[in-house]
């Protein structure tokens, strides 16, 4: 049983430094913000923005797998949840994106940015 118990705080603190890791990595994106990545657009967006949304995906990825407990569950479940799950997010962050982009160049003349 002990050994059961290592092997669950051992993919705890792993997790945790994954991510840790990525959090750390957002941060210093946020703080620092790169021209080259912030300043120039790349399918709607800064790419600086693509790299916050792809790591959030992967966080959001990984709480669900460790978390909720999802490498011991069956494998057509775990795809239904994995699967609607990005579908859903690409679908949103698609939808945000294009509205975004088209108010921005509604109100670009009535708005000082």
């Amino acid at each position: 049983m002990a050994h059961a118990h290592e092997s669950n705080t051992k993919k705890i603190w792993i997790v945790f430094g994954l991510l840790s890791l990525i959090t750390i990595v957002e941060v210093i994106f946020g703080i620092i913000k790169p021209d080259v990545l912030h300043l120039t657009s790349f399918l709607g967006t800064s790419p600086l923005n693509w790299i916050f949304i792809i790591l959030t995906l992967v966080k959001a990825y990984y709480i669900t797998w460790a978390f909720m407990h999802m490498d011991g569950e069956k494998k057509w479940l775990r795809r239904s949840v994995v699967w609607s799950s990005v579908f859903l997010i690409s679908y949103l962050v698609t939808l945000l994106l294009i509205e975004g982009g088209y108010l921005y160049e509604t109100l670009a003349p009535l708005v000082k940015w």
